[in-house]
Order: structure tokens, then C-alpha cells, then sequence
């Protein structure tokens, strides 16, 4: 029995929960929540944790998408292409680094083949029609052997309407709530009796809508402490289209996978994992006609892993990492204002008309944010009797900075002897070399470089007390280095409706604001206990987890303006002690050899100390933003020869544990159900037809842990009908 909880959705359990994204397939899980943003994005909340506390990797190796620095940006993957999603903590997650502190999700997949197909050929197909959204969705894949050599082609359609709500919300439907998309994968790998080595290409388009989303805010800016939502002077709506036009995102990823796992293959090694991609994201964020974000990131990854023969009763993993990333898009108005000089030039318009005409001055997006980092990480095995023990630890060096982007300085023959004498006496005679320079200083000055060399131990024990019960003991110290919203944010983040400051640029809201902070480490001390039964009619796995956080990284709030008549809060990203505590698990037992029923459940407390930033940000009464409530449930499964099917009732609790700038979240039931008959096809392949009804008892239900909770509730009533076929 493995020291590390690792929890697998797979077979007909992932394929009736699978959803139109990750977060919807995981929620229910125990321990695992949700963060809604209507039907295109929504990411798995793990022991009251998201992104970027969480990982999310494909087949071993990171994901590498926008996902991590806002809520509206989906996690890049089909569901309905994956063969199965781990769900990895404690040590196990330690290899991936300090990101992984509350757990890694591992999507499993088969575009590089790992073994030849069955008979030289295999595949699988199926489609889905869902009552709620008018979802149809339709997925398949095809797997051949030339030789040693196995090829494989999967794709998969999909598209969802605004998906349905109770009346009691007050309409319908949710408005922007519907989410298209396409995906399609080919892959090769060359396979011998120690491994397989193979690539693969995938691309995935996808349009989903914004619910609550509005570009009111988008003329919102700082007067030192105070948030000014009016039009005035430079400032101006920099969007200029309606607010009744459809906000949604166009995204395309496309991603190159380079995947080895062989076992036998050096003396004194028991197994070679490698795993290296090139990524190319990019998504755009529309209102109407208008273009008011983009973003891209451009990743190059490779991880290695060699797993040594037993050494003094001791089989571990030694791997090494190596990322280089460049990311764009954080600062909205950036893809606006691009000429930081641009009130000048007006006032030079003005003085000398059309002489001024053509003249450009300052920074043309994008404005990039680049990675560099390096990984090296151990993890060591050993039994000593009835108890297994692993030790695991990961050192990094990173490096984030921001270089300056292109500067474009045109001054018209006709206006530079009319300006000449005025800018010779500010700048000097070189005054258009030294204008530049000296933008191009003051920008690097904004933009600090910053360096982090995080290092994350765990140690994980399980004693087995017999062949049934075990109990398990996790302690871990977790570095993790803040991310790039938390360090560089400047700006309106329209899709959670704030104005944000990141930890480097609050001094250049107010200079009563922290100065830039380069060396916030979050740490934190973790301790995990565990009880397992594995088998007999009674099994149970209950596990109890503290973590005691230092500088915890979130966004507390100055002030909440309304002018506009949409809510904007005015947040700064600070570091403040925490503490998280909780219990998730779940109990079944076999009532007769056709039926289990299960009882499941979690809960997630916390705890802020605050620190004395500001007199203002001083709030003593503040909590925590975004907490999971408590949740408990039971469910009924049956299996009847070809007939298969369970029932599933669960209570999410009220959370009325708030941040100052969040309201209470009402409680709800939720009533979900699945049936399933399974036919033999002659000749070999099984083929199925299923029904999964989720909020069976249409209860207007609002998510906690949403940025746009108040206007993206989950569905009402829905039936997804479903047939899938393997061959």
C-alpha cells in the first residue's frame, strides 16, 4: 500500500461525471469544490484551494495556459478525451513543485501510445445531448499498429446554448453562460518490450461566454488611495461599445508533445521518464466589436526522471525541470494605452496641429512577462516492516522579469524644429536619445526583476495495521513564489470587476502603499492524517489536514466603488499569516453483492492574522476570500448485470465566513442520479446507454467559491443522454 493519497477517476465513473470542463467533472470529489464561471471555465478547488495552489498537469507534465491568473480563463483540456484524471497530494504532488501545495490533478490521456493496441487496432466514439444547455458534444478516437509503431487520432465537438436557471433567479437562462469548442490530437510512438517513445500535436479553439461581465468598470483608475469610476481628462471608457453586447473568449491552444517511459534501460536504473512540450496559447477577450484583451503564453518544458534499483532497501526518483516561458496579457488597459505618452502628444496635437500629425511616442504592446526556471527534485521509497515511508523534496531557481517592450519614437520633420528649443532645454541636446532612455529606465524601475529559489520537503508514513486498515501521516514545508498577477497586477480586471495591485506596484497607485515587495515567499508547514480501510464490505479513507501559511498571498480590499452602478473593488495583493483546517472523506459500505452506498463529505476552516500594512488595510475582522462551505452527502450505487445506475443527494452549507468584500452564500441541496445499460457487441466492443440528471430538484444554487457567483449560478434541471461505443 502506497504512503501517498492518490485518488483516480476513471472508467464509467469518469465517463457519466465527465462535464463540459475540469472543475464541473471534479466537483463532488471529496475535498474537491469548484469555482463557477458559467460553462466555459471552471477550475477544481482542492481542500479550499485553487490555481495557482494547485497544479495541473498532462500525463506528468505541466499545463500551461492562462488558467492560473484569473477565473475566466478555462484550463486547456476535453474531458471527454481523457482516460483518467489522479488527483495527487502529499508528497506525490512535491516533485511538481510549490504550486502543487494543496494537490496536483493529473490528466490522463492517450495521444502518445504507451503499448500497441489490441489486434492491431482499437478505438471508441461516443455523443451526448444535454436538456439543460441543448449540448451536443461528440467525441472519438482511433488507435493502429504498423509494426512496432502505434499511431493514434482523437477529436472531439462540442457545443453548449446559455444553459437553463431556475425562474426564481429571474430569468430563464444565464445570459453569456453558453461555451463551444473543438479539440483534436494525432500522436505516434515507437514501442519495444522496455518502453515506448512517441510525440504528439493537439489544438484546441473554444468560445465561451462571461456571465456577469461588464466593461463599465473599464474607465475606472486611481487617484492615489481614492478609485475613480467617472470619465475625465485622459481618462475615458476604452472600449467605446455597448454594454449589452456579448462578452466571451476566443481561445486557441496548440501544444507538441514529446513523451519516453522505459524500464531496464541503464544499469542500476529501474525506469527513464521524460517528458518535454512547446506550447503556443492564445486567447482573445471581446465585448461586441471590441477587442479588450488578449492574452498568450509561449512555453518550452522538459522534465526527466530516473528511478534507481533498490539501494539500501531505499527505490527513488531523481528528475530535473527546465521551463522558459513568455507570458503576455496581464493589464488590461495595456492592449489600450500602449503609447505611455499619450496626453503628451494630445497637448502637442493641440499647440502645433497638423504638424504634430504622425508623431508616435512610447511603448507598443505586448507587454511580456518572462519565466526562466529550474527544478531538481528527489523522492525516495522504503518499507520497514508495516509501515512505508517516502521522502520527497524539490529545490527551484526562478527567475520572472519583464523586459521593455518595443518603444517607437517618431517625431515629423515638421514638428521637430518647432519643438527643438522647448526639449533641448528639459532633456539636453541629445534630448531624442535621452527621451527614451529615460522612458525605458522608468520602465524597468516599474517593472522589477525578481528572483526565488523556493525549496519544498515532504515526508509521508503509512503504517498498515493489518491487510485491511492503515493509517497515514503526511508533514511538508511548501515554498511557493508568487505568480505574475500577484506581482505585477496594475489595473482593472473586468472579469472579476477590480482594480488590482500587485505585490511590486502598489507604490505607484499611492506612495502610502507597501513599495515594492521582491522577496514574499509563501511558505507553509502542512501536516495530513489519514484512515484507510482498503477492502471488505466496510471501506473508508477520512482525512484530517492543517496548514499553518506565512505571508499567504491574497488581494484585500481598499475601498468598493459603485459609480458606474456595477460594484468595482479596489484591491492590493498582500502577504498575511493563515491557517487552513479540515476533514474530507467518504464511507461505503456493500450492502448485498449489486449495491454500495457511500457517504461522503468535507469542510474547510480558516483563520487570517492580519498584518499592519496600511491603517486602512488593517482589517482585523477580514477572513479569507472565496472558502469552500462545508458539504455532506450520500449516494447509492447499483450494478444489475448490464444494468447500472446510482443516486447521489448532497448539502453544501451556508458560508457566512466571509471577506469584508464578499456577502454570505446560501446553502443548497443537490439531487443527481445516473442509469446505464451496457449490450455486448458480437465480434468483441461493448456498447452503452446512459442518463446523468444533475439538480434533479431545479434548486437555485450560487457557488461560494465564484468570483461572479451573484451572476453565474449553477445549472437548474438538466439530463445528459449519452451513448458510447468501444471497438
Amino acid at each position: 500500500m502506497t504512503p501517498l493519497p492518490v485518488a483516480v477517476l476513471t472508467g464509467d465513473e469518469l465517463a457519466h461525471r465527465r462535464r463540459g470542463t475540469l472543475g464541473e467533472t471534479l466537483d463532488g470529489l471529496p475535498g474537491v469544490h469548484m469555482d463557477n464561471f458559467g460553462a466555459g471555465a471552471s477550475r477544481p478547488v482542492i481542500r479550499g484551494q485553487t490555481l495557482p495552489r494547485i497544479e495541473i498537469l498532462s500525463d506528468g507534465g505541466n499545463v500551461f495556459d492562462a488558467s492560473g491568473v484569473s477565473p475566466d480563463h478555462a484550463i486547456v483540456t476535453d474531458p471527454l478525451l481523457l482516460d483518467a484524471i489522479e488527483v495527487q497530494r502529499g508528497p506525490a504532488a512535491i516533485r511538481y513543485g510549490g504550486s502543487a501545495v494543496n494537490g496536483a490533478v493529473n490528466l490522463i490521456d492517450s495521444k502518445v501510445p504507451k503499448t500497441l493496441p489490441s489486434g492491431g487496432f482499437t478505438g471508441a466514439y461516443e455523443a451526448r445531448y444535454g436538456t439543460a444547455d441543448q449540448e451536443m458534444s461528440t467525441a472519438g478516437r482511433v488507435t493502429a499498429a504498423l509494426g512496432p509503431i502505434a499511431f493514434h487520432a482523437e477529436g472531439s465537438l462540442s457545443y453548449r446554448e446559455d444553459y437553463e436557471v431556475p425562474d426564481s433567479y429571474g430569468s430563464d437562462r444565464l445570459k453569456d453562460s453558453f461555451g463551444d469548442s473543438s479539440s483534436y490530437a494525432f500522436g505516434a510512438s515507437w514501442v519495444t518490450d522496455k518502453g515506448y517513445i512517441g510525440a504528439s500535436y493537439t489544438r484546441q479553439d473554444a468560445e465561451y461566454g462571461l456571465p456577469g461581465h461588464s466593461h463599465l468598470n473599464g474607465v475606472c483608475h486611481t487617484h492615489g488611495r481614492d478609485l475613480h469610476c467617472a470619465a475625465h481628462g485622459a481618462y475615458d471608457d476604452p472600449f467605446g461599445s455597448s454594454d449589452d453586447h456579448t462578452a466571451y473568449i476566443d481561445l486557441r491552444s496548440e501544444r507538441a508533445d514529446l513523451r519516453a517511459d522505459f524500464t531496464d534501460l541503464l544499469p542500476g536504473v529501474a525506469s527513464v521518464r521524460l517528458r518535454g512540450s512547446y506550447t503556443d496559447y492564445v486567447h482573445d477577450e471581446i465585448d461586441g466589436p471590441a477587442l479588450f484583451s488578449r492574452y498568450t503564453n509561449e512555453v518550452w518544458d522538459g522534465r526527466i526522471e530516473l528511478t534507481h534499483e533498490p539501494l539500501l532497501g531505499f527505490i527513488g526518483t531523481l528528475g530535473v525541470q527546465y521551463t522558459d516561458g513568455t507570458f503576455t496579457g496581464l493589464n488590461i488597459n495595456d492592449l489600450h494605452f500602449g503609447d505611455a505618452n499619450g496626453e503628451l502628444l494630445d497637448i502637442l496635437e493641440l499647440l502645433y496641429g497638423p504638424a504634430a500629425e504622425g508623431a508616435e511616442w512610447g511603448f507598443v504592446p505586448p507587454y511580456e512577462y518572462r519565466t526562466r526556471n529550474i527544478g531538481v527534485f528527489l523522492s525516495e521509497r522504503r518499507s520497514f516492516g508495516p509501515v512505508d515511508v517516502e521522502l520527497a523534496a524539490r529545490k527551484d531557481w526562478r527567475e520572472l522579469y519583464a523586459p521593455p517592450p518595443e518603444y517607437r519614437f517618431v517625431i515629423p520633420d515638421a514638428l521637430a524644429p518647432l519643438i527643438d528649443p522647448l526639449f533641448q532645454g528639459l532633456f539636453g541636446p541629445d534630448w531624442m536619445e535621452a527621451v527614451p532612455a529615460m522612458d525605458i529606465a522608468d520602465y524597468i524601475e516599474r517593472h522589477p526583476g525578481t528572483e526565488h529559489e523556493p525549496l519544498s520537503v515532504a515526508l509521508g508514513a503509512t503504517w498498515n495495521l493489518s491487510q485491511d486498515y492503515s493509517v497515514a501521516l503526511s508533514l511538508a514545508r511548501t515554498e511557493r513564489a508568487p505568480n505574475v498577477r500577484e506581482l505585477y497586477a496594475y489595473g482593472n480586471n473586468l472579469a472579476t470587476n477590480s482594480y488590482e495591485l500587485g505585490l511590486t506596484q502598489a507604490s505607484r497607485a499611492s506612495s502610502r502603499f507597501p513599495e515594492p515587495r521582491l522577496d514574499v515567499m509563501e511558505i507553509t508547514d502542512s501536516a495530513g492524517l489519514t484512515f484507510r480501510k482498503a477492502s471488505g464490505p466496510l471501506r473508508f479513507e477520512v482525512g484530517l489536514f492543517y496548514q499553518d501559511v506565512k505571508d499567504y498571498i491574497f488581494a484585500r480590499l481598499i475601498e468598493t466603488e459603485t459609480e458606474t452602478g456595477v460594484p468595482h473593488n479596489y484591491i492590493i495583493y498582500t502577504a498575511s499569516d493563515a491557517e487552513l483546517y479540515g476533514i474530507d472523506g467518504q464511507i461505503s459500505y456493500q450492502l448485498s453483492p449489486a449495491a454500495r452506498l457511500t457517504v461522503f463529505g468535507d469542510y474547510v476552516g480558516t483563520d487570517l492574522v492580519s498584518e499592519e500594512v496600511d491603517v486602512t488595510l488593517d482589517n482585523t475582522g477580514d477572513n479569507l476570500p472565496r472558502i469552500p462551505p462545508g458539504r455532506l452527502g450520500a449516494r447509492y450505487e447499483g450494478n444489475w448485470g448490464p444494468f447500472s445506475g446510482d443516486v447521489e443527494f448532497y448539502r453544501t452549507f451556508e458560508q457566512d465566513k466571509v471577506a469584508i468584500y464578499e456577502t454570505p452564500t446560501d446553502g443548497y441541496d443537490m439531487l443527481n442520479a445516473t442509469i446505464a445499460y451496457r449490450f455486448d457487441i458480437p465480434g468483441g466492443g461493448e456498447l452503452e446507454l446512459y442518463a446523468r440528471g444533475t439538480n434533479l430538484t431545479n434548486e437555485l444554487a450560487y457557488v461560494h467559491t465564484s468570483f461572479v457567483k451573484d451572476q453565474s449560478p449553477l445549472r437548474g434541471r438538466s439530463v445528459v443522454l449519452g451513448l458510447r461505443h468501444s471497438f
